[in-house]
């Protein structure tokens, strides 16, 4: 039975977290690390609960670079134990976790010189292999589709065959390496749907305004459903606070001081159109404040990121025009394309929660170690920050374990290693089901690969959607990359509340077109209206506040600093605005 959270589902889970049963464990935050949590304590066969205040994945989770890998850069940091673990973890999702979601992509790393930085660069993309190979021996089930190829060497002529826009001059040739990548927010989305198809109770647009407390003892939580402004008094044996850059706020809640302190550091990405680089692999480039990618996906690529530190408002960082002339001049060192921002069709900055080292300097984020910590705040709540997309789900375990302490994490251990998300389970099948009845519906290859790359092996739900509404086979005119069924799929299955839901989360055309999904606007709502019963003043809400985020973004962007961007980009009011936390004095 496919798991459909909808509008109607999400009250049902509020009421039901409140009840007077209680839940073992409420996790607050929606996004990778709290889906992950949710996921692990559900298949413990725990009671659980998860609250987000915004929309699933629509904080870092889904602003993050889109890869799934080890992190070359940390091995030149010495993180070693870091990097096994994230390619460990880069295999589970290869094989068994979301391989419809998660897949291999080739980088080149470009050479400059051709005896030495050939030579330690090859040493360490070989150490890179090894412990890649060595993780891989401990997986469970198919270990063969977590494997991707070694390195390989190229000349200068063979890299300009690979890539023709690498620019000639200083390049010796390369080395090329695999990593993975994945749709952030969708895999957010696989984690919530598979936890709730395993009991747990889903909640977006909810948060946890107040801690409710025994004592000195933590045991659960005042939410508030901002759709509504109703209030859950949702009581829980353990309460986990996976929040990442929100981490201090809502620990605040809990306590003075104390608990985890996070550093937020900015990281920006620009979209470019497919064509306008000719390539056929990604590209890792090191760079003198981090690294840079240029990443290929299926019809546009992805280039960033960025690492600077963050002291503006959590909520919706900017890209700044400073911003987007760095990663401009420092992607042109290197392509030929000549790249300029008339190009960019779309820009996204995100924040990630590092921890914060009592000793660490301004300005030194990107020397901070992304391994994570998990730390009581008080008794019966947790904090779990730090860490990395692709380690989510050993994120995950530890909190989970921390909060039940020793013995019970013996008693009722983790079993994510061997759970499939949602759509993994039957893909091959599905693929050669979807490649059969795609003429029908006259789909070529480029859209069975989309489609199995987003839904995988619930593709088949696509097509009951579709039999029951034939027009749905048809792309969106606006946005042709996207069936009509898709967004039936977002409201019906993915518990779309709200026009940017859609087009934020689900489709993803906001950074996919030049008008950031503007003119898909009255296509998508054609759709979803019917579904989600809005009046036309609703409608015209919705557009509102959609057309003011548009704006805010665009005036941001056309800003040199931060201060300057934030305040262009806050002119912007939310259609469902957050509340305002307030601490305690404990």
């Amino acid at each position: 039975m496919i798991p459909a959270t909808t509008s109607v589902s999400r009250l049902a889970a509020l009421r039901s977290m409140g009840d007077e049963e209680g839940l073992d464990l409420l996790v607050i935050g929606g996004g990778v690390t709290g889906a992950g949590v949710a996921l692990d304590a559900a298949t413990r066969g725990l009671r659980t609960g998860i609250v987000e205040m915004q929309d699933w994945a629509s904080g870092t989770s889904g602003r993050s670079s889109k890869l799934v890998h080890g992190g070359m850069r940390y091995l030149y940091n010495l993180d070693f134990a870091l990097v096994q673990e994230a390619l460990r973890e880069r295999g589970l999702l290869l094989s068994t976790i979301a391989p419809h979601l998660v897949k291999a992509q080739p980088f080149l790393w470009p050479l400059r010189t051709p005896v030495v930085e050939r030579s330690y660069s090859a040493l360490g993309v070989g150490l890179y292999d090894a412990m890649s190979a060595l993780g891989n021996l401990t997986l469970p089930g198919d270990r063969g589709a977590a494997a991707v190829p070694t390195q390989k060497h190229y000349s200068r002529k063979q890299t300009l065959e690979q890539f023709p826009d690498l620019r000639p001059e200083h390049l010796t040739g390369s080395i090329r390496f695999f990593d993975a990548r994945v749709d952030d927010a969708r895999l957010v989305l696989g984690l919530v749907r598979t936890a709730v198809s395993y009991g747990a109770l889903a909640a977006t647009r909810a948060q946890a305004t107040e801690l409710l407390r025994e004592g000195e003892r933590i045991v659960g939580a005042v939410v508030t459903d901002l759709e509504t402004g109703e209030t859950h008094r949702v009581r829980a044996k353990h309460v986990v606070n996976a929040t990442g850059v929100w981490t201090e706020e809502v620990e605040s809640l809990a306590r003075e001081g104390g608990g985890l302190q996070v550093l937020a550091s900015k990281g920006v990405h620009l979209v470019v159109p497919r064509d306008r680089i000719r390539g056929d692999a990604g590209l890792f480039l090191r760079t003198e404040k981090s690294v840079l990618f240029v990443i290929p996906w299926q019809h546009y690529w992805v280039i960033g990121t960025t690492d600077t530190p963050w002291n503006g408002p959590l909520r919706h960082p900017i890209t700044t025009r400073t911003d987007i002339e760095y990663v401009l001049e420092q992607a042109n060192k290197v392509l030929a394309s000549d790249l300029t921002a008339d190009d960019i069709i779309g820009t996204w900055a995100g924040l990630r929660p590092l921890l914060q080292p009592k000793d660490s300097a301004p300005g030194e984020s990107a020397k901070i170690s992304r391994e994570h910590t998990v730390a009581e705040v008080a008794p019966g709540m947790v904090s779990i920050a730090g860490g990395k997309l692709t380690t989510y789900r050993v994120m995950a375990r530890d909190a989970v374990d921390f909060a039940l302490g020793p013995e019970m994490a013996r008693q009722w251990p983790s079993i994510t290693e061997k759970i499939p998300l949602v759509g993994a389970v039957g893909l091959e099948a599905a693929g050669r089901y979807l490649a059969r009845v795609a003429p029908g519906y006259g789909w070529d290859a480029d859209r069975v690969e989309h489609l199995l790359s987003r839904y995988g092996s619930e593709v088949g739900t696509l097509i009951d959607l579709i039999e029951e509404d034939p027009s749905l086979a048809a792309p969106l005119p606006s946005a042709p990359v996207y069936l009509g069924a898709e967004v039936a799929f977002a409201v019906r299955y993915e518990g779309s509340l709200h026009l940017e839901d859609i087009l934020l989360h689900r489709l993803r055309i906001d950074h996919e077109q030049r008008d950031r999904g503007l003119g898909a606007v009255d296509d998508v709502l054609a759709i979803a209206v019917p579904l989600l019963g809005w009046d036309a003043d609703r409608q015209a809400a919705e557009v509102k506040a959609y057309e003011a985020r548009l704006a805010g973004i665009r005036a941001g962007e056309a800003e040199a600093d931060d201060e300057a961007a934030v305040a262009a980009r806050h002119t912007a009011e939310d259609l469902i605005p957050i509340r305002t936390l307030r601490r305690v004095n404990r």
